[in-house]
This record gives C-alpha cells, structure tokens and sequence, in this order.
C-alpha cells in the first residue's frame, strides 16, 4: 500500500508534500478541505486529472489535517495505491432528517456484502440525524463489520457543508460511503473525548429525535443559556464549548452531544444525534491536557488490531476540541503520531460529529467533540 499526499492553498496552488509519485496507480482519492475550494470544479478537476482512477471520497471541514499540521482554507489530497485489496463507493442524496435511518440502511445495501471488510462513511453535517444514520448502518452490517467516518463541518458558521458524491462533484446533502474489501486489509479504530461533566443529572422530559425541548419540565434552552451565562449570546458557536454528556441508564456508557442550533421562539435545542426521552444528560467542559491525552488514548486503541504502525491513519476531531485547544490544537495531532510513527501517512479534518465504536468490541455511534481514528494497513 503506497500514499502520496499533496496540499492547495490560495497563496501557493497545489503543492507536492510526499516523495511517492502513484498517479494512475491510485484507487482511493481522500479530499478534505474548504467547502467553497471543494465546490470549485476546476480546482477538483485539477487533481481528478492526476488521479484518473480513483474513487473520490471527502467534504468540508472546519480545519485541515495533513502530518501533524492543522491548516484552514485549504484542500488536503491522500491518494491511496492498494497492492491486492479492492474497494466501491456509493452515494445517495438527503431528502430529509426524517429519513436519516433508511439512508443509513440503503447505503449500506448498495454494497456487495461477500468479503466486506470495513466501510468509511462522509455526511453532510447539518441536513442528517447522525445517530438515526449510524442505527441505519448498523442494522444490516454484516456480523464483523463497522463503519467509521464523520460529519462534514463549515467551520464554526454552521450555514452549509458539502460532501463529494459519486461522480466527483461537492453538494449539500449528500452522505457518500468506501466499502473496503480485502485479506490483507487491517482496519483499528479508536475514539476518545477527555471532556469532564460537572453539575447534576437533568432528565429529557420533552424530546423529538435530536431535537430536546425540556429538561426538568422546563425549557431547555433557558436552562442551558442559563448555564452558559455571557456566551450563551454566541450561540449555536458557543455551545460547542459546553457539550451534553448523554446516558440511557445512570450506570450506562454516556456519549455526548454537540449543539448544531437553537430556536428562540420554542426554546429547544437540536443536536448532531438522538437526545431519547428518559434520558439523562449533564453539561461538560474541556480541560486541554486531557483533550490532548483523549487523542493519544484513541490512537493506542486504533493500533491494537495491527499491533505495528498503520499506512494510513485518518483523524476525525470535533470542531469543539480546536475551539478550545486554540494554538494548542497540533498538540492533539502530534501525540496522535507519537503513537502512529513516523511512516504512517496522517491526514483528516475537523468536523461537526465523528462516526466509530469506542474501541473493538463496541458498537458504532455517533459521537461528538472526540478524536475518532481509522487506520488502514495492507500486508
């Protein structure tokens, strides 16, 4: 397995950032960047030029990663070059959130299932319910495969993200998924927070898949501007600062949720996933060193599959984490190749959700404001 990666930028135009030279060798084209440069056919017509036989798979972010660096503005190009695996794209177009669940699920189908061995999913980040998605997913996976993947960002504007379809072009409302098949193919995924919950538990008493209205019997966006005190004026942006740790069964695995908007004239809340009925919910907030520690941890997971160092590692890290690590934010990524080594290609981007089990031997959610690793390897 080889990997060439190369970088754009408005100052510099593309830029070659590997030694490899794979071109028409090239199966996998991974584009994260600026959702107007992605937009820009000629600009993606330039590298589709270069890579005549890849399949194109990226989106929008709200920051670039490439090697332990963090970029904005910008498009990060990964090519990738298998020696025996093989691989299919399939993507499909978002009507509506209500039919996040069978979008998930005819994905999915779209797929040869005989020797699938993993599958890499790109959301629109604001026109889907991420979790109704991932569930949709998960229903008709075959036993022994997961998904891994994330949701595309816009910064911290939160207007409009674009994912590449099938056909090359960057839209709105499109999820666009790589099935991966192959022997020698070694996937790990790892997916790891740091954010610390403070304050009480509040019970979802008013709920509609990821839109909440009450927390306690009161309005839950009183209750939480309330919380936020003087940013509660920034909102949604400022929300990504004070995520929701998110429980079932008081004793039960939290995952948490990130604000994606309010609606002052209801004073409810909606979230990249499910915030159920009966559930419980806390606030929480970042603490830099275990932000950066959460990163490390996910990537150790990731390894354990492969036990050596990966081809490829994509990093997915919530927009929320850049927000608060500010000038720290390559700090995140460093540890993440501390772990990786210096051979594996990183590259990756900040986003509105991140799609992975915790570890192994758990299920695939959606999460929010956690580092979320796939590594890719080939005998």
């Amino acid at each position: 397995m080889k990997t060439e990666q190369s970088k754009w930028t408005p100052e510099g135009g593309w830029e070659h950032l590997t030694n490899t030279k794979i071109n028409e060798g090239a199966q996998l084209l991974l584009l994260f960047g600026k959702g107007q440069h992605l937009k820009d056919a000629s600009l993606i017509n330039d590298i589709k030029k270069r890579y005549p036989l890849a399949k194109i798979i990226g989106c929008s972010t709200s920051g670039e990663i490439v090697g332990t660096n963090v970029i904005d503005n910008s498009i990060i190009a990964t090519a990738v070059q298998f020696k025996s695996s093989h691989l299919a794209e399939h993507s499909l177009k978002i009507g509506s959130t209500d039919e996040s669940f069978d979008i998930g699920r005819k994905l999915v189908e779209g797929f040869n299932q005989g020797g699938l061995k993993h599958i890499f999913v790109l959301s629109d980040g604001l026109n889907i319910n991420g979790s109704e998605l991932v569930a949709g997913m998960r229903s008709v996976l075959p036993e022994g495969v997961q998904v891994t993947g994330g949701l595309a960002g816009d910064g911290a504007d939160f207007k409009e993200t674009v994912v590449i379809n099938s056909h090359g072009t960057a839209e709105s409302k499109v999820i666009n998924a790589i099935a991966l098949y192959g022997e020698d193919l070694t996937i790990g995924y790892g997916s790891f927070g740091g954010w610390d919950s403070f304050g009480i538990d509040r019970l979802v008493t008013k709920s509609k898949a990821n839109v909440l209205y009450e927390l306690d019997n009161s309005p839950a966006l009183e209750l939480y501007k309330s919380f936020l005190g003087d940013q509660a004026e920034a909102l949604p942006a400022s929300g990504l600062l004070f995520p929701l740790s998110m429980r079932m069964e008081t004793d039960s695995q939290p995952v948490v949720r990130t604000i994606l908007a309010v609606n002052e004239d209801d004073q409810s809340l909606t979230f990249a996933g499910d915030i159920p009925e009966g559930s419980y919910v806390r606030l929480m907030k970042a603490n830099v060193d275990r932000l950066i520690d959460g990163a490390v941890t996910a990537a150790h997971t990731s390894l354990e599959p492969s036990k050596s160092h990966p081809d490829l590692a994509i990093l997915i890290s919530c927009v929320g984490r850049k927000l608060v690590l500010k000038q720290l934010v390559e700090e995140e990524v460093e540890g993440v190749r501390n772990v990786v080594g210096n051979d594996t290609a990183i590259t990756g981007f900040y986003s509105y959700g991140e799609i992975s089990p915790f570890s192994k031997d758990a299920k695939c959610e959606l999460h929010n404001q956690t580092m979320t690793i796939t590594t890719i390897s080939e005998k």
